[in-house]
């Protein structure tokens, strides 16, 4: 299937699963969601991943990651900011902060693939993928 917009059909695979209470989504593969996914798990969004190397392009497994007292996803809101449409792009003075600092934005630089706060310590702007809470 060709999406317009892969970028928005990952995370709304993820938030998807969320609502259905799955605890593992599978994703089609590319560069720029394997390193969206390691982000996510290394911030505690998700539980694990796994890249599997089957096929063209290769699926993403990714385990959801739930409180176990309450049932709640770690993941709240994941909200695509810069679209193919309308693009969004910032400085370094200009980095959004999401929800007050509890949130991340995730932010593709010149540096690669980072979250605003990397981005504010490395003094770069760039384009704002998402907002991850």
């Amino acid at each position: 299937m060709i999406t317009t917009d892969p970028i928005a059909d990952f995370l709304t695979r993820i938030r998807n699963a969320i609502k259905a209470r799955h605890r593992v989504v599978d994703i089609p593969a590319s560069n720029v969601k394997k390193e969206l996914t390691a982000l996510l798990y290394d911030k505690g969004y998700i539980a694990s991943y796994k890249f599997e190397e089957e096929g063209p392009q290769g699926n993403i497994k990714i385990a959801l990651k739930y409180n176990p007292q309450t049932k709640k996803s770690a993941i709240v809101n994941l909200t695509r900011v810069s679209k193919p449409g309308l693009r969004k792009y910032v400085k370094s003075t200009e980095l959004p902060r999401v929800l007050n600092g509890l949130g991340i934005a995730i932010i593709s630089t010149s540096k690669g693939i980072i979250t605003d706060k990397e981005a504010r310590t490395l003094n770069v702007g760039g384009e704002v993928l998402c907002y991850v809470y």
